[in-house]
């Protein structure tokens, strides 16, 4: 009776030892597989982060920071299909899933910046819009003031037409603001802006010369 309890006991330990070392090798397998497996999810939601960012004009209002996430993002793309070129058991994509959660957070901080950075742009645009508009009624002003002989009538019927753009300019640049295109506004606004001032001191000189 005792050599049974004795014969039963040992075989529970070794069972149980069987047990514990079946358990370590599923758990290593399931490891193993885990880190195996491709981070499909994780590339999913940085790819969409990046088309949100697309969505606010991040790769237009703050392209230094959204380019270097991009390129960040390709750089994993590549670190993906090298470990898929190795054999199953040899891939390993742990730090290409911490490099993909990462980057999904930082993508998905761009967003206040870019909007940031957009208003920004509408108050400059809307400010050198207005110092174009006043600058447009000066050389107005001017031109009436400006020498009408027949030598400067060429060069003031010139610069009546350069006016007349500058104010189909000031409608177009509304229309883009209203549409919330400030980058291209913002470069339109400055482009007149210059034309502008210079008709301005052009005109001034004129003026200037007839008085002498």
């Amino acid at each position: 009776m005792v050599v049974w309890k004795i014969t039963t006991f040992n075989i529970y330990i070794k069972m149980k030892k069987i047990l514990v070392q079946i358990s370590t090798v599923l758990l290593m397998a399931v490891l193993v597989v885990g880190c195996s497996k491709a981070p499909k999810a994780e590339l999913a939601a940085a790819n969409a982060a990046i088309d949100s960012a697309k969505v606010i004009e991040a790769d237009r209002y703050i392209p230094t920071e959204f380019n270097a996430l991009q390129d960040s993002l390709n750089a994993v793309n590549v670190l993906i299909e090298t470990e898929k070129s190795k054999s199953f058991f040899s891939r390993d994509y742990k730090v290409i899933n911490e490099k993909l959660v990462a980057l999904t957070t930082e993508i998905g901080a761009l967003k206040p910046k870019a909007e940031e950075r957009k208003a920004q742009v509408r108050t400059e645009v809307q400010d050198t819009l207005a110092i174009l508009t006043t600058l447009i009624q000066e050389d107005k002003d001017l031109l009436v003031k400006a020498p009408q002989g027949k030598e400067g009538k060429a060069a003031l019927e010139a610069i009546q037409n350069d006016v007349t753009v500058l104010d189909a300019s000031v409608a177009e640049i509304n229309t883009l603001i209203t549409n919330g295109d400030y980058l291209t506004a913002q470069d339109k606004t400055s482009a007149a802006k210059v034309k502008a001032l210079a008709i301005k001191e052009e005109l001034s000189t004129a003026i200037s010369k007839r008085r002498r």
